[in-house]
């Protein structure tokens, strides 16, 4: 029977090569999609944790999503931040989306605050701002962008001149004087975040509710923390996506080993019917079918593993901004997800084969 197995997998090769390549297909879907969801919350957490601030202040009202922050608060609010015991730094932080040539929050920042919230940039070309005009840019989007020092970029209708590449991690990826973020959108002496760095980490409860006595109404959230509000559930509609793009893999998978099984079926009805006339039982023939089908799925799975690690490498080159994170645990379960798709593929066929009468099969051409 095994014989039989492989021999019916290699007489259609080309056949054969498909089905696994679509059952690859599903296992990297899967992947990916879980993979680029995880890691774009990931990123964007470890990038706001590596500011270096202890805790961040947000307008009332305002989303985790520092995004949507709101309304921006009047900048001269970090006096009263300075004033409370065990404050270090506080670095007031404008925000503005970019949609132009992709998505972008860029930071407008005082340096000198900012560094001394974040210990500073780590600098791969070029130097601090010189102008009001200058913008920093992290070694990821600069490779995506082909940036270098000295080049024109054009943000909300206003031309930069790039003044320094920096090492990612550090909030943004984008970085401008926060004078002329304020101008640019009509915001004038206002910021959209606090970042607050305390004299000692330990202090940092202590300096929590001194800052909610003082803002009771305003958004105050541990950075450290931060990392567990970027969660699926979290995100609206997010799940909903993740799932679906499951299904679809599931569906795909199935869809795939049915077609691939009921046509083996259809080619080989004479052959069933002899090996029923030999004896075979309907069970040795559906057993039959299956393995032939989860023989298949496994040597899908192992395409769909490398299917993954080769797409993101594919797309990390493409796209050097994105951050696509493939656990163990989501491999396991897009296997198995490939192998459920292909058994439930497979049963329809294998049933049809089972129940055969071996007289007519004999006589099918």
């Amino acid at each position: 029977m095994r014989e039989m197995i492989f021999g019916n997998l290699l007489h259609r090769p080309l056949r054969t090569l498909i089905t696994i390549a679509a059952v690859g297909v599903e296992v990297c879907l899967v992947v990916l999609i879980v993979g680029l969801t995880t890691g774009l919350r990931y990123e964007s957490a470890k990038r706001i944790e590596g500011v270096g601030a202890d805790l961040m202040l947000q307008p009332p009202a305002s989303s985790f999503l520092i995004a949507f922050s709101g309304a921006p608060m009047p900048i001269k609010l970090r006096r009263k931040l300075e004033e409370i015991d065990h404050v270090a730094a506080v670095a007031p932080v404008l925000l503005q989306f970019n949609t132009s040539g992709g998505l972008d929050i860029v930071f407008g920042i005082e340096l000198e605050s900012f560094n001394a919230v974040s210990n500073g940039f780590v600098f791969h070309a070029g130097g601090p701002f010189e102008g009001r005009d200058d913008i920093l840019v992290d070694d990821w989007n600069a490779k995506a962008l082909k940036l270098g020092v000295g080049s024109r970029l054009r943000l909300f209708g206003h031309d930069f001149r790039v003044r320094g590449i920096v090492e990612h991690g550090k909030g943004a990826r984008l970085f401008v004087p926060i004078e002329t973020l304020q101008e640019l959108s009509a915001a004038h002496e206002k910021a959209s975040l606090f970042y607050i760095r305390c004299d000692d980490p330990k202090n940092t409860d202590q300096v929590a509710e001194a800052i909610r006595a003082v803002f009771p109404r305003h958004q105050l959230r541990r950075v450290r923390e931060y990392m567990s509000l970027m969660t699926s559930s979290r995100l609206p509609g997010l799940t909903t996506f993740v799932n679906s793009m499951i299904t679809l893999g599931v569906v795909v998978g199935f869809l795939v080993i049915f077609l691939s099984m009921y046509t083996t079926i259809l080619e080989r009805t004479r052959e069933i019917g002899i090996l029923k006339s030999l004896g075979a039982s309907r069970g040795d023939i559906v057993r039959w079918v299956l393995q032939e089908a989860l023989i298949i799925c496994a040597f899908g799975i192992v395409a769909g593993v490398a299917f993954s690690y080769g797409g993101r490498a594919l797309l990390k080159e493409a796209f050097p901004t994105i951050t696509i994170l493939i656990s163990a645990t989501w491999l396991a379960l897009a296997a198995l997800l490939a192998l459920v798709g292909g058994t439930l593929g497979a049963l329809y066929p294998a049933y049809l084969a089972a129940r055969q009468d071996p007289i007519v099969a004999l006589a099918y051409e």
